[in-house]
Order: structure tokens, then C-alpha cells, then sequence
């Protein structure tokens, strides 16, 4: 693509979006304006870029979120001057959280139509506080060579920091002067000397070098083996470790939430480490270990259930603990860390502090697959571990447990919330994306979800736990818009509860813009079954209108709004005849009814039984 020499800011807007395609932009979320006319021109007309146009802003980013999880590529969001921008910010918040790359573009005035009556300015400046990886604020555009190099170079920075050294937000603030359509201006008085200046700038020349993203940073680190050691300091201080790991008779491996781009490779990083330790795997629902079980026998999936037997949770107290990742949801995994106190490890190349207990943790800077990955065993070449009775006490705990949650949840015939996340663990197609929202969804993962080999890949926004977003992220999930590089596109799920699907109706309106297909798992409590969990349920009112707040919404008059698909299931064999085989296109709605309160009830009375035996 040549650049738009039709007016400055053509000029200026299709360097931004051509530098960005060269360097791997793919998509590029677009909501409507006046001050963005040159970035929406020039992302609509780009012949590599999927320009989508999104009505609402905070929808808009949690859509490019989506996209940007199942790339692990930036994904562009550009709007308007004002408060547009704002209503990106709940989503910038969670890209920082949870460690996904967006750049986010908001159009402005110029400076000399700020801090007066120009109309929709505000301050835009560092509009995000701390959250963005990178901010700053472009000059207003100029046809000064000098300048386009300052363009053009300053996006390169923009996209790297976007990805390293932690892939987060960034934000370019980014003035424009009228004309903002594509109007003769000044200096561009014909086609012909339009055609000129665009020769005078020779664009592969101007361009070369961003063909392709810059390379992922690696770490020189060996796998265990006594006669292989990391190096550097990094590598000094996991050598260091490993050796206290193997001289342990009784530790365990902690892998909490995780969206690894290549979930088999980290699956088969985390057996590796297992099996040459002989450690037991507690695994959260939230991670794909669960969906990779043919990798490890010494998965752990049940251990909420099993700590909440007291004389289980003394005898598998481990003296040693490898944390990859952020802690699993579980409150009773984590009370109990914090009660026995183990010496702790942390596993993750990110910055964050991962302990929330502030136990003797050390963390170790690196991922789990730069530290044991080079070959990886397959289940036809792993050699049996010694008789190691800590390991084999947790086998059998979870394979008494396992069996207690798969009979009763066999046996259950009446429409109940904890067996909606058992059933898809066993019913889903393989490879299924499965965005699964907020609050008690989650909690049901990881008490019931079923260890499997179907590969099933798990969504989730639990950096900031919060339910914005919820529906258009999983929209962005399950969209067609992939790079070469990343795995064919698959129908996706989502397993929501009403008030977090209510909370984000207006991703609905992508419907028309949206390829791929979404089933949308809806459970229908009217209302927060998770506030039934915590004390506050004792106390009503105000408890039910200020805390559970049911909505009492006809879900099927909301989907014939959009004109969605909806399917309000009757029976367990009608939701897996639904599940076991998803559309290639669409939206559709499965509700699920069920009451909170029985729901809660139920819980509260199985959770501590099935370790009982």
C-alpha cells in the first residue's frame, strides 16, 4: 500500500496504519467520530487490516482484547476525542492485569483547541494513569521527512513495548488539524503532485525492515539434568532451586490460571517437571493442564475438595512448593498455603508479585517452558517413578474424589448450576475455545471440571476479576481473525451467568460484524449466585435488591432484539445434543434456569463430602 498523499493527515494516519500491518496489525477495532476521520480512513481502506467498526467504546475494547488473547498480537482500538476514551479504560485495566497486547489509539484536538471552548476535548494526556505499558502523545501531524521518521519509529516502539518485556497496553494520543477527511488542503493542489510526493518517499525503502514482529526474548536456560546447568544469574538461582527441588521427598507443583499461545508445549513442560521430580500437579480449571491429561498422570484436579477434609490436608502437607503462574482461585488452597506455610518458588517471567500469601516465596524470572524445554517425554517414552509415597497419597485422593464428583454428577437429573461446567469438560468438540466469565463460573471450573484429553483451551479474564466485557470478549475469542501463525479458527463457548452477560448486552451489536460462531452458555439464577456464597447472604435485606439484584429479564425478548438465536434447555441430553456439535457462524443463546439459592445449598452440603471415605 502506498501512502495516502491526499492531505497531511492522510499522509500521517496511513504511515501509522502501514507501519503497523508490516510489523504483524492484523485487526483494528474502529468506533465512531469526527476527530478519528484519518484514522478510520486509513485502518477502513488498508487492504491487510481487518477494520471493524464497533458502536460502543468499552465493548469495542474488550472485542480487541479477545482478539488480541487468541493472537498474542496487538490488536488497534482507535476512536474519537473526549470521553470515547475513557470507556476504553476497564479493558486497558485488565490488559495490563492479565498481561495482553493492545494499542489503543485516541484521536484529539490540537493543543491550541484544549483548555477552551472547542467542544468534546478533555485532558487525554496520560488519560490511563499507570496501566498503559507506554504513553505519549504524537505531534500534530507534518510532511517534514524528519517527522514521518519520528512517526514511523515511534509506532515501532509502540508495537515492542506493546509485546516486551510484559505484554500490556499502550497508548498514543494523537492530535489532528482540519481538514480531517480526505480534503484538498495547501500544498496538495493536484492528483499529479500528490503522485509526486509520493514518489519522492520510496515506500519499501521507508518501510523496510518491518516485514515481520520482532523475535521473542529467550532465556539460555538447559533442562534439569545434573550434567546441564542454566546460566547467568537467572540461571544460577533456578540451578540453585532445582537441586532443592530433587533432594524433596514431599512437594507439589501449583499451576494456576494460564493462556499460554502454545498450551501443549506448556502442558508437556509442566509433566516434564513432574515426572523427574515425582511430584503431584494441583491443576486450576482455568488452566489447560486439565484438558491435556494424557501428558501427566499426576494430576491434581480435585484439591479444593480434598482440602476440605482436615485429616487429608495434614497428611498431604508438602514441605516444598512450585507455584507456576498466579495462585488458583481457591480460597481453600489458599488458606491452607497459608496455614502450613511450605518454602515457595514462583515460575513466571512477568514482574508481578504472584504471592498474595507474602509466604517464603522466591521467584524465579523465567518461564516454565525456558526451564525444562528441549525435548519433551511422550507418554509412550516416560519412565516410572520410584515408589514415592507423598505423590502416591495425592493419586489416590484424587482418584477417590474424582469418582465421588463423576457419580454424583452422573446420577443428577434435575437443572443444577455446579453440573453445567462437569458436563462441557466431557461434551465440548476438541480444540473448543471456552471463555468463561467471572464470578461463580469460575469457582465451578475448578471445583468440577474433569480431567480430559480433549484440548479444550480456556479464556478467562482474572486479571482484574472483574465482569466488564464479558460477552464481547468471548466475541472477540471465537472471531476469524487470526494469523497465519496462529491455529485454524474454531466455534467458541462462553459459560456466563445472567447479570455478567446483562452487564455487556451491547456486544450484541457486533452480531452483524462477527464471522465465526458463539454458544453462549447462559445460567439463569436471576441473579449474583455468588454473593449467596459469601456471609452477606445472612443478612436481608438488603441482601437480595442491593447485593443478588435480580433483574427478572425474558432472555429470549432480549435475543429477538438482536436477533439472536435462543434456547431455553429442558434436560441434561438436550444441552450436550447442543454442545457436542457447535455452528461454523452466529450467536445463539442456551439458557440454563436454575435457582441460586438451591444451588448454594447444594454446594455448601457436596463440597465437604466428596473427600470423605
Amino acid at each position: 500500500m502506498s501512502i495516502d498523499f491526499r492531505n497531511t493527515n492522510t499522509v500521517w494516519a496511513s504511515i501509522i496504519a502501514t507501519t503497523l500491518q508490516r510489523l504483524g496489525l492484523s485487526a483494528a477495532v474502529v468506533c465512531p467520530g469526527s476527530r478519528s476521520t484519518p484514522l478510520t480512513f486509513a485502518f477502513a481502506s488498508h487492504p491487510e487490516i481487518e477494520a471493524i467498526p464497533i458502536l460502543d467504546e468499552r465493548s469495542a475494547a474488550f472485542f480487541a482484547l479477545g482478539i488480541a488473547r487468541q493472537t498474542g498480537l496487538p490488536v488497534a482500538i482507535a476512536c474519537t476525542s473526549g470521553t470515547a476514551g475513557a470507556n476504553f479504560y476497564p479493558a486497558i485495566v485488565e490488559a495490563r492485569e492479565s498481561r495482553v497486547p493492545l494499542l489503543i489509539l485516541t484521536a484529539d484536538r490540537p493543543p491550541e483547541l484544549r483548555d477552551c471552548p472547542g467542544g468534546q476535548a478533555i485532558d487525554q494526556v496520560k488519560l490511563y494513569g499507570h496501566y498503559p505499558n507506554w504513553q505519549t502523545e504524537l505531534a500534530t501531524p507534518s510532511l517534514e521527512i524528519t517527522m514521518l521518521r519520528y512517526l514511523r519509529q515511534t509506532i515501532v516502539r509502540a508495537w515492542e513495548l506493546a509485546l516486551f518485556p510484559v505484554a500490556g497496553a499502550v497508548h498514543l494520543n494523537c492530535p489532528f488539524r482540519d481538514p480531517l477527511p480526505p480534503l484538498p488542503e495547501a500544498g496538495f493542489s493536484s492528483e499529479q503532485e500528490a503522485n509526486a510526493n509520493n514518489k519522492r518517499i520510496l515506500v519499501e525503502q521507508f518501510f523496510a525492515g518491518l516485514e515481520s514482529p520482532p523475535p521473542l526474548p529467550t532465556l539460555p536456560i538447559s533442562p534439569i539434568s545434573p550434567h546441564k546447568e542454566p546460566i547467568g544469574i537467572i540461571g544460577q538461582n533456578a540451578s540453585s532451586a532445582i537441586q532443592e527441588w530433587q533432594q524433596c521427598e514431599r512437594g507439589i507443583i501449583i499451576a494456576g490460571p494460564a493462556q499460554p499461545g502454545e498450551p501443549e508445549l506448556y502442558c508437556r513442560a509442566i509433566a516434564n517437571l513432574s515426572q523427574t521430580l515425582g511430584w503431584p500437579v494441583l491443576a486450576e480449571g482455568l488452566s489447560p493442564l486439565r484438558n491435556y491429561g494424557y501428558l501427566n498422570p499426576y494430576l491434581i484436579s480435585t484439591y479444593d475438595s480434598i482440602l476440605r477434609n482436615s485429616e487429608l490436608a495434614e497428611d498431604l502437607t508438602p514441605t516444598m512448593a512450585i507455584q507456576i503462574g498466579q495462585l488458583p482461585t481457591s480460597k481453600k488452597l489458599r488458606e491452607w498455603l497459608d496455614a502450613k506455610q511450605p518454602r515457595r518458588w514462583a515460575i513466571d517471567s512477568c514482574h508481578h508479585n504472584l504471592d498474595p500469601l507474602h509466604g517464603q516465596t522466591t521467584h524465579l524470572w523465567l518461564s516454565i517452558e525456558q526451564l525444562v524445554f528441549t525435548s519433551y517425554p511422550t507418554p509412550h517414552t516416560l519412565h516410572p517413578t520410584p515408589h514415592k509415597p507423598f505423590l502416591e497419597s495425592w493419586c489416590n485422593a484424587q482418584e477417590k474424589v474424582g469418582e465421588a464428583i463423576n457419580r454424583t454428577m452422573a446420577d443428577i437429573e434435575e437443572i443444577i448450576e455446579p453440573k453445567v461446567a462437569w458436563l462441557l469438560s466431557r461434551v465440548l468438540p476438541p480444540e473448543t475455545p471456552l471463555f468463561i466469565a467471572n464470578s461463580m463460573p469460575v469457582r465451578d471450573v475448578e471445583y468440577f471440571w474433569a480431567i480430559g484429553d480433549r484440548r479444550i483451551r480456556p479464556f478467562f479474564n482474572r486479571g482484574a476479576n472483574g465482569i466488564d466485557g464479558t460477552l464481547s470478549t468471548a466475541l472477540g475469542i471465537a472471531s476469524p481473525i487470526r494469523p497465519a501463525l496462529v491455529r485454524e479458527n474454531r466455534p467458541g463457548v462462553l459459560l456466563t451467568g445472567d447479570l455478567a452477560l446483562l452487564h455487556d448486552t451491547n456486544g450484541f451489536l457486533l452480531k452483524n460484524k462477527f464471522k465465526g460462531h458463539l454458544t453462549i452458555v447462559l445460567i439463569n439464577n436471576n441473579g449474583g449466585g455468588i454473593f449467596e456464597m459469601l456471609p452477606v447472604s445472612q443478612f436481608d435485606p438488603p441482601f437480595e435488591e442491593f447485593f443478588a439484584m435480580p433483574q427478572n429479564i425474558d432472555f429470549r425478548q432480549l435475543c429477538a432484539t438482536y436477533g439472536v438465536e435462543h434456547r431455553r434447555i429442558g434436560s441434561w441430553s438436550e444441552l450436550t445434543e447442543l454442545l457436542s456439535s457447535l455452528p461454523a457462524r452466529g450467536i445463539r443463546v442456551l439458557e440454563v434456569p436454575s435457582d441460586r439459592k438451591a444451588d448454594t445449598r447444594w454446594r455448601q452440603e457436596h463440597l465437604g463430602k466428596f473427600a470423605i471415605f
